[in-house]
């Protein structure tokens, strides 16, 4: 598994369900991105001696920003790092 380093979480991104207007399938490009995922991973960034306090834990659900992150896939599992500024709240 990835580690995260200096004030970056690691997210597993929730997969929309796939969606059908009309009857017709609407293919995973034209959908929205989303904006919900899963704690995985979490920094251990320290300010000094002090492990600096993180406003999410590993497990929590939470939206963030739609262009945040980068997204990377390990073991075909896909994951988005992100600034924990870029989250914008916990579900």
């Amino acid at each position: 598994m990835i580690k995260p380093l200096g004030d970056r979480i690691v997210l597993s991104i929730d997969q929309p369900e796939e969606e059908k207007v009309g009857g017709i399938l609407i293919a995973n490009n034209a959908k929205e991105k989303p904006v919900t995922g899963s704690v995985i991973a979490v920094s251990t960034a320290t300010i000094g001696d002090a492990e600096a306090p993180k406003s999410v834990k590993v497990g929590d659900k939470v939206m963030f920003d739609k262009y945040a992150g980068s997204q990377v896939t390990i073991d075909g599992e896909d994951y988005l790092i992100v600034h924990e500024k870029d989250i914008l709240g916990v579900l």
